[in-house]
């Protein structure tokens, strides 16, 4: 019996107000324990064009400069994770508002420089996750939402990818609760075709995944969510989905809609 929810929430539908209010309306009536981990990155985008601050990318990736790191602490930190917060109060969850540097919870470590310097990004792993926090607001009834934000242990924020946090914290709290990690986006789950919204894979299991490969089926931007997804399993979560946010209350039950990674 799955007891503990993890689900993250990304893509376009943090950045349109309708899908993210009927979004959060759902999560909040999921019973039992549950976890929010969010991103933002067009949101953080746009203000920090506002601020005369660029944003910078390679391959898709941010790059996390000195004035950069300032720009998503507040945005991701502050102004959506708020927002969430107060929305979700709004319809009766109780959520309390975390980055990783809150309680200690999610320790990272700065990504090296190698080929290119992401400059103040985290990889976190699952050991380093400290759950003790964590476990204690989940007993005492709250709710958390994450923002995907670590730290170093030494004062400086990092800016962290939310589908490996979210798969950070499932892998943690497996050895405590039957989990089920949920990636909740703009699609209806992995597609055969990019182009075409109804063309669902339901099912991926390894030998699957590793013919999806090699047939180049999947999309660039999927395959990081798969990695994360696979991971998980891996190391202890009993189930992932991967599918559209308006489905997020049939994917806590056995009713699922969306990709079943097994």
């Amino acid at each position: 019996m799955i007891d503990l929810f993890i689900i993250k929430v990304g893509g376009n539908v943090i950045d349109n107000p309708v899908l993210l209010q009927a979004f959060l309306e759902k999560f909040a009536t999921i019973p039992g324990k549950k976890i929010l981990i969010h991103g933002g990155g067009k949101i953080a985008t746009r203000i920090g064009d506002q601020l005369g601050i660029e944003s910078k990318y390679v391959d898709g990736r941010r790059i996390t400069d000195a004035a950069t790191i300032d720009v998503v602490t507040m945005v991701y930190g502050g102004l959506v994770n708020k927002q969430l917060v107060a929305k979700l109060q709004a319809a009766q969850c109780n959520a309390i508002g975390l980055t990783g540097a809150d309680a200690n919870i999610i320790p990272a470590t700065k990504r090296p420089v190698k080929e290119i310097d992401y400059g103040f990004v985290g990889d976190v792993k699952p050991d380093m996750v400290q759950i003790t926090a964590l476990k204690a607001l989940l007993e005492a009834g709250l709710t958390p939402v994450f923002a995907p934000l670590t730290h170093d242990g030494s004062g400086q924020m990092l800016n962290t990818n939310a589908d490996t946090i979210a798969a950070s914290l499932a892998i943690a709290l497996s050895a405590s609760y039957q989990v089920r990690l949920i990636y909740c986006f703009e699609k209806k789950g992995v597609l055969h075709d990019p182009n075409d919204d109804n063309a669902v894979i339901n099912l991926i299991n390894k030998d699957i995944y590793q013919q999806l490969l090699a047939d180049k089926v999947l999309s660039d931007g999927i395959l990081p969510k798969l990695e994360n997804a696979f991971s998980a399993i891996n190391n202890g979560v009993k189930e992932v989905l991967i599918g559209h946010a308006d489905d997020v209350l049939s994917n806590t039950t056995d009713t699922v809609a969306g990709t079943l990674i097994c």
